[in-house]
């Protein structure tokens, strides 16, 4: 095993429509590259074959770039690390398969990664720009298929303390966005009208569960019937009011997702709170955890724009981690669509 100061990590992630691959010399980033998937944008949300062939186009190419940016031959590799899930299948077989092949190729360890387990540990990625949490610390991870948080004792001591029962919140935005006929992914769309919006011009109601899991599929029906109604009165109040509705579901959804927050501190006594996943780029999350750190005294962690959607930097740091611990996988270990945390 190489030694703690000369480890380089080639990560590759492909659990949904991006193809991503980074270099890590030991905790640091010396390439982060991800292949979008535009075909999708015509669909009005990912679908699994067409993402799954795009993966196969992109991967070598991807690769290849991470490789020439970090500015190393593959012979220096240390190990591959790659998500084995939770994401799509088709999408998961093809970065599985190359990792497997060319750790198999360079004779160098292969890591499995748990993709939610690298958006919560994406936190220690050797970076100015980003504070490392403290353990313990809650971790709030937002995404288009995952909202979840989770219990953070150490690196590989995670418990899942509530989770959604439903839908996640991306997909809430997303949803919720293609109704107001934004295009996909419309989350960010949300974000930036709302921006320009009045957060308390409309109310919507937040879905009633547990108080540590959450549940959005109400929330989205709330939003159809609100149009519905209001479209019936008024034909065009989507484009007279867009900024407000936007306004509006976006303060109710950080709300909800800050309630939460205050109950599992509530509950664990811990108030080191960081945020991963792809919707931890929205402003007004960012916003409400900063305040927090003023009006609740939490210490709050967000992570680099970078290292919130899906990337394979993540992916790398979690590699890296194992790697000192002699953590690998062997080569009979198979993708999986739903992960156990």
């Amino acid at each position: 095993m190489s030694s703690a100061n000369d480890c380089y990590i080639l990560a590759i992630e492909s659990s949904c429509d991006d193809t991503a691959a980074a270099v890590l010399h030991n905790d640091q980033v010396l390439s982060n590259v991800v292949a979008n998937q535009e075909i999708h944008r015509a669909y009005g949300g990912v679908v699994p074959e067409l993402a799954s062939r795009a993966h196969q186009q992109n991967i070598v190419p991807v690769v290849h770039q991470a490789l020439r940016q970090a500015n190393i031959d593959k012979k220096q590799l240390s190990a591959i690390a790659f998500t084995q899930g939770p994401g799509l299948m088709g999408s998961l077989l093809v970065g599985t398969s190359f990792a497997k092949s060319l750790s198999l190729g360079l004779n160098i360890p292969l890591i499995n990664v748990h993709h939610m387990h690298a958006h919560i540990l994406a936190h220690f990625i050797d970076d100015p720009q980003q504070r490392k949490p403290e353990f313990p610390f809650i971790a709030l991870t937002i995404s288009g298929g995952h909202t979840q948080i989770v219990q953070v004792n150490d690196y590989f001591d995670m418990k899942v303390l509530g989770e959604t029962i439903d839908d996640a919140v991306g997909e809430a935005f997303d949803k919720s966005a293609k109704m107001l006929g934004l295009p996909y992914p419309g989350g960010p769309l949300i974000d930036r009208y709302a921006q320009k919006g009045n957060p308390d011009a409309y109310e919507f109601p937040k879905p009633k569960v547990d108080p540590l899991n959450f549940s959005f599929s109400g929330l989205k029906t709330a939003v159809l019937y609100f149009l519905e109604s209001q479209q019936s009165k008024d034909p065009d109040f989507i484009k007279n009011h867009l900024h407000d509705i936007c306004a509006s579901l976006q303060k109710t959804i950080v709300d909800y997702l800050m309630d939460k927050l205050c109950n599992a501190v509530s509950a664990t006594g811990i108030k080191h709170i960081a945020i991963g996943g792809g919707v931890s780029a929205n402003s007004g999350i960012r916003q409400a955890l900063k305040d927090a750190e003023d009006t609740l005294g939490w210490t709050t962690y967000v992570p680099k724009f970078a290292y919130c959607t899906d990337n394979a930097a993540m992916i790398g740091i979690v590699g890296y981690l194992k790697h000192l611990n002699g953590k690998q996988s062997d080569y009979g270990v198979a993708a999986k669509s739903k992960l156990s945390f």
